[in-house]
């Protein structure tokens, strides 16, 4: 059985990704295309914003896409909520009026109809070397990610991944382990405390090409 909810090999067709960066979200940062983290997790609210597009209570959230907004709820019971940027959707207004409809259902911020992922809450840098063609990439990875979560963020730039092996200092990795339970260790705050630059340091993995082309 595969670990954390992952599906067992290079299964691509039923793959869901769990994390995703700060960088990642902050990408999605127009009305039709709409992300915001809070509490530690990610959510898409596009069909939010088109649903209420015009109205002057999706201004508030319209000006946080693509950021994190944990300070505008409580992280104990989630449903209590602070207007840094005045009143949004779904909250009711202090006095009672004939025009707001209150039959929504819950509101936007609560349940999970919204989520896509986790928001990683550390991330690192690696470097992914193609041995056969000798490119290298720079990828930027949520420390909780699996080796198969890090080889789909790969895909991009090759396609055929999965037809390589994986090394790290010649052994090969655990494609279902994070890159700590494959011994790659996140050195970052070591680093730091010697003063030196932590980016010129970055653990490259080595992909070496197998026989056999995976078609995708």
């Amino acid at each position: 059985m595969p670990r954390r909810g992952l599906v067992a090999g290079p299964d691509f067709e039923y793959f869901q990704r769990r994390y995703f960066t700060p960088v990642e979200v902050a990408q999605h940062n127009q009305p039709e295309d709409l992300w915001v983290s809070y509490l530690g997790y990610v959510y898409d609210l596009t069909p939010l914003a088109q649903e209420h597009k015009g109205d002057l209570l999706l201004k508030p959230i319209v000006e946080v896409a693509g950021q994190d907004i944990s300070h505008w709820f409580d992280p104990k019971t989630r449903d209590r909520y602070r207007t840094p940027r005045g009143r949004f959707l779904h909250i009711p207004p202090q006095l009672p009026r004939s025009d707001w409809a209150n039959d929504f259902g819950k509101p936007w911020w609560q349940g999970s109809r919204y989520e896509v992922g986790r928001l990683s809450a550390k991330t690192r840098n690696i470097r992914i070397i193609n041995t056969l063609t000798s490119q290298e990439h720079t990828l930027e990875v949520g420390d909780l990610e699996s080796m198969w979560e890090i080889l789909h963020r790969y895909l991009p730039y090759n396609a055929h991944a999965a037809s390589y092996t994986w090394k790290y200092e010649g052994k090969n990795l655990n494609m279902e382990y994070t890159l700590e339970e494959n011994g790659i260790r996140d050195e970052e705050e070591e680093f730091d405390y010697l003063t030196m630059d932590g980016t010129l340091h970055t653990p490259a993995i080595l992909l070496y090409f197998n026989d056999d082309l995976t078609e995708l």
